[in-house]
């Protein structure tokens, strides 16, 4: 048997445990291992009369190449954000554009299902997120055998408790707010910590539950911004070091706003987030007076060594996909649900959104975290 492996999307934490844990079990039983470069990106630019790219955009793994890189984070196989599905004109690689007209954007299936084909490939393991494995549902609905694993440090891919890569953003979140109080408290001043969530906001939530800040705004719940104000003022002069701190998701937009976007879509539609934390410290300057820090840590979250819970999760999913693989399944989506490994249909993906439970677990009138109890509730809360 020959399996593919390839990841997608923006790179977390575990990714290359993963990897290595896929061919250690794979080779284990005699079975080879194909890693797939830049994700989808990587099958769409195999030229199949061009024995030269097939180079390029794959590589042969077997332990010996795989020994050493769970050491570190990232994705060795590196990563894109390229949907096969909606090539745009400027995607498609030279050797195909014969085959295209007009705008786009553009259909490649049917060139991908030759390179699987072709590649010998028995069955994929992708490794992403809803946009990554979106893909994945479309290849296995044409016929390609297909296993998922969910990775991604908002934690919202439908159907798993939980993704690759939350664990690490939840960890260092709190790290650096807990680092940003001396200079907040040093200058007597109000910090806004941007962090990530487009939809949801579980990764502000959380964070801002374990690390205490003293507000939290997520992507689920518009927010006032002169209520805001009033609330952090009083947080300010409660506290005997004269500082407040509030998190905020990069998705999240006030009563009167939209999220704030930059630059082109992507291949799925999603255009950059970012800058909300910034224009909230602006805004509550003016309304405040007071002295603003903005820290937006972006990719420091997803950068660097995986945390001890996603290296054992990374692995605990790779194991199970090669196993799922080998036992001759498809269309199916490794997952964890109250507390327990499972695998699940890979169309779940597409049935749902994942998004906090605003009744459960979060206070709208004063924007904070509202966990009133946690039995019975997974270790995560949703």
């Amino acid at each position: 048997m020959r399996i593919g492996i390839l990841t997608g999307g923006g790179d977390v934490p575990g990714l290359n445990a993963g990897i290595k844990a896929v061919v250690n079990r794979v080779a284990h039983e005699g079975h080879e291992v194909v890693g797939i470069r830049r994700g989808w990106q990587g099958l769409v630019s195999i030229d199949l009369d061009d024995p030269e790219s097939i180079e390029r955009n794959t590589l042969h793994l077997d332990p010996a190449v795989v020994r050493t890189i769970d050491r570190t984070g990232g994705t060795f196989l590196h990563t894109s954000r390229t949907n096969p599905a909606r090539m745009r004109p400027g995607e498609v690689p030279d050797f195909l554009r014969g085959r295209v007209e007009g705008d786009g954007p553009f259909d490649l299936t049917d060139h991908v299902l030759a390179v699987v084909e072709a590649l010998g490939i028995d069955v994929l393991i992708p490794i992403g997120g809803d946009d990554t494995l979106s893909y994945g549902l479309r290849l296995h609905e044409e016929g390609v055998a297909v296993i998922a694993i969910p990775k991604t440090m908002d934690n919202d891919v439908h159907g798993t408790d939980y993704c690759i890569g939350f664990s690490t953003a939840v960890t260092r979140g709190v790290g650096y707010i807990h680092d940003l109080r001396t200079s907040t408290g040093s200058h007597e001043r109000i910090a806004i910590v941007e962090l990530f969530g487009r939809y949801s906001g579980e990764t502000s939530l959380i964070t801002a539950y374990l690390a205490g800040v003293d507000r939290a705004v997520i992507s689920e719940v518009p927010f006032d911004i002169d209520a805001l104000a009033e609330m952090l003022l009083a947080d300010k002069a409660a506290n005997p070091s004269n500082y407040a701190m509030m998190t905020i998701s990069e998705g999240a937009r006030m009563t009167e706003g939209e999220m704030i976007l930059s630059g082109e879509a992507d291949a799925y539609g999603h255009r950059k987030l970012g800058g909300i934390g910034a224009l909230t410290g602006a805004l509550l300057k003016e309304r405040t007076g007071q002295g603003i820090i903005y820290q937006q840590l972006g990719y420091l979250l997803r950068s660097g060594r995986p945390d001890s819970l996603d290296l054992m999760v990374a692995t605990n999913y790779a194991v199970m996909a090669a196993d799922l693989a080998l036992d001759g399944s498809s269309g199916r989506m490794v997952a964890l649900r109250s507390g327990t490994y499972t695998a699940v249909p890979i169309s779940v993906t597409g049935e749902g959104v994942k998004r906090v439970d605003v009744g459960e677990l979060y206070d709208v009138a004063t924007y904070r975290p509202k966990v009133r109890h946690v039995t019975g509730k997974p270790m995560f809360l949703y």
